[in-house]
């Protein structure tokens, strides 16, 4: 069963929940979540959207610009720890991250949900656009992305218009 909610009556649990991360599913060649810890929740276009942000080199990135589409999963009540490993330390080009989470049918988009994450937004691609370097502060380069001739791997923010957001009940 699935509650339909309006996402912005839970914006300041979706905000909090970006630091310790949230994930970021795709649906390009096989199923794939990514832990994420940055991304925007917001109005563009007269649009109710969610930014996200990835790196050139992930696999999500290629499994993103197949699908144009993607499903964000949110936990309600903290990480699950051995989930946030996986999906952020693994590399679903070498594993199937299906095989660590229990996949939830979507309603409107075709990348599923998470039951363990269970607060989750649908997303169509509806803007991508590639970092600029040179309009980053240095201080910022340095911090993210490598100093000097090292400076690379940046990342590609997508823009998805919220199609649909709901819990996911027992």
């Amino acid at each position: 069963m699935k509650e339909k909610i309006n996402v912005f009556d839970y914006s300041e649990l979706i905000t909090k929940a970006l630091r310790p991360g949230i994930l970021l599913n795709s649906n390009g060649e096989k199923f794939n979540a990514m832990v994420i810890g940055w991304g925007h929740l917001g109005v563009i276009w007269g649009l109710d959207t969610f930014t996200v942000y990835v790196r050139q080199s992930r696999y999500t990135k290629a499994q993103l610009d197949k699908a144009g589409e993607f499903t964000l999963s949110i936990p309600l009540d903290g990480v699950d720890k051995e989930i946030n490993r996986v999906c952020g330390t693994l590399s679903g080009r070498d594993i199937n991250k299906a095989d660590y989470v229990t996949l939830v049918e979507p309603e409107t988009n075709n990348t599923p949900g998470i039951k363990e994450y269970p607060l989750t937004i649908e997303c169509k691609i509806i803007y991508k656009q590639d970092q600029d370097l040179e309009k980053i502060p240095d201080n910022v380069i340095d911090r993210y992305y490598g100093k000097g001739s090292d400076v690379g791997d940046f990342h590609t923010a997508y823009i998805g218009q919220i199609v649909d957001a709901y819990i996911i009940k027992d």
